[in-house]
């Protein structure tokens, strides 16, 4: 319907012999445009001929100048006037509709139109061109699932995710603590080499080799307790995955095939229907 009136309204430009303007800024205009479109729609809907509808248009644009910068008391009269000035270009019955679509559209909004086409405006307008971004196109609905369903593969995904995070900061750490042992080795043995000033004694070497040993146990006790920790919290989601399948969403439509017994359950509670209602005829 839009497309419809956009395209009536330019067509009836090209027949005043308007040039093209913009709607916008020449608002005042556009109105006027919009008000003769307006009273073809009214002619056409009341069963006027062509010529006539031509009149109607010829009727409206002498009334807009005619009244412009009068009172309302005056262009009731002025469209008196008009009207019988027209009395031999219209059938009573058309004449009659005239006087009752201006009646009811220019004299009632009277004000409205003198506010608008009968004085300039100051306009204060901003255009401002936004960019639309279209939404994407939608997938097939043949590929679509069902919503619990997705739901499920969603989670399911999600604790997977988690599961791979968890093995992935154990590789991490287990590689942090092995740099830091590596680390406090040799800063012990380069403390021990810069007090080298001889050879080492039988106790400073126990000492030595004691120390190294206490690094070790330390760091095999700090990677044992992260990695059961970690494993633990592995455990932890394959349970909670293993909880979740068990309780799945039936995929919809149910499948029916493949149930043995089924059709013969169904013709043997038919024929038992018929057998009941034989016997009460």
């Amino acid at each position: 319907m839009c497309t419809q009136k956009t395209e009536g309204r330019a067509h009836l430009r090209r027949l005043l012999n308007w040039e093209e303007f913009d709607e916008l800024r020449d608002s005042r205009r556009s109105i006027l445009l919009d008000t003769l479109y307006e009273s073809i729609i009214f002619a056409v809907g009341k069963g006027f001929p062509w010529v006539e509808v031509a009149k109607v248009v010829k009727f409206t644009e002498e009334l807009i100048k005619e009244t412009k910068g009068y009172s309302i008391t005056e262009a009731v009269t002025i469209l008196g006037n008009k009207l019988r000035d027209y009395q031999g270009q219209f059938n009573t019955t058309h004449l009659l509709a005239l006087c009752d679509y201006f009646h009811n559209t220019f004299i009632r909004h009277y004000k409205l139109y003198q506010y608008v086409l009968g004085q300039d405006q100051e306009v204060d307008l901003t255009v401002t061109h936004l960019e639309v971004c279209v939404p994407p196109q939608p997938l097939p609905l043949t590929e679509g699932m069902d919503r619990e369903l997705w739901k499920h593969e969603q989670q399911v995904a999600e604790l997977s995710a988690a599961e791979e995070q968890k093995r992935a900061h154990a590789l991490l750490l287990k590689e942090a603590l092995h740099l830091e042992q590596e680390l406090m080795l040799q800063k012990k043995f380069s403390e021990v080499l810069a007090r080298q000033t001889r050879v080492l004694k039988r106790e400073e070497l126990e000492n030595l080799v004691h120390e190294a040993v206490r690094i070790q146990i330390e760091y095999l006790k700090k990677l044992l307790q992260c990695e059961i920790q970690i494993t633990f919290d592995i455990l932890d989601l394959k349970l909670q995955k293993k909880a979740l399948n068990l309780n799945a969403p039936v995929p919809f439509p149910l499948s029916v095939t493949g149930q043995p017994g089924q059709d013969e359950s169904l013709r043997f509670n038919r024929a038992n229907r018929r057998k009941k209602a034989k016997a009460k005829n």
